[in-house]
C-alpha cells in the first residue's frame, strides 16, 4: 500500500466522491479510503493521478450530476407505471381513454414543473 500527498486532499470532499472521481480518470484504480479520508493505492497510483485532476474530475462529476436534477425529479413524481397499464388497457380493450386522458395530464405535469 502506497499514501501519497493525494491524502490531503481538499477537506469537506466525501471520500465516495474521491473514489468516484478517481474511477472515472482511470477505470479500474486499485485504489480506497480509510476511516479518516486517507487514499490508500494498491496498484502504486501507476497513472500519477494528481489531488488537482481529482479535485477537477469532482467538480465535472457535481456539474453532471446537477445538470440531471430534473430526470431525478421526474421519476420521483410521475405517475405509477400500474396507472398507465390500466388506462392503457381501458383504453385499448375497452374503448373507454377516461383514465388515459387523466394519466396524460398528470405526466404533462411533471414533465412541465420539471423543465429540462
Amino acid at each position: 500500500m502506497k499514501h501519497t500527498d493525494i491524502e490531503n486532499l481538499i477537506e469537506n470532499i466525501k471520500s465516495n466522491e474521491v473514489m468516484d472521481a478517481i474511477q472515472a480518470i482511470k477505470k479500474g484504480s486499485q485504489v480506497t479510503s480509510n476511516a479518516q479520508g486517507n487514499i490508500i493505492w494498491h496498484d502504486g497510483n501507476p497513472t500519477n493521478i494528481t489531488a488537482q485532476q481529482i479535485a477537477d474530475k469532482i467538480a465535472d462529476l457535481r456539474i453532471e450530476y446537477d445538470s440531471l436534477a430534473y430526470a431525478r425529479k421526474r421519476k420521483a413524481e410521475y405517475p405509477p407505471l400500474k396507472e398507465f397499464a390500466e388506462a392503457y388497457t381501458e383504453k385499448e380493450f375497452g374503448g373507454d381513454s377516461t383514465k388515459m386522458d387523466a394519466y396524460k395530464i398528470k405526466y404533462n405535469k411533471v414533465r412541465s414543473d420539471n423543465p429540462k
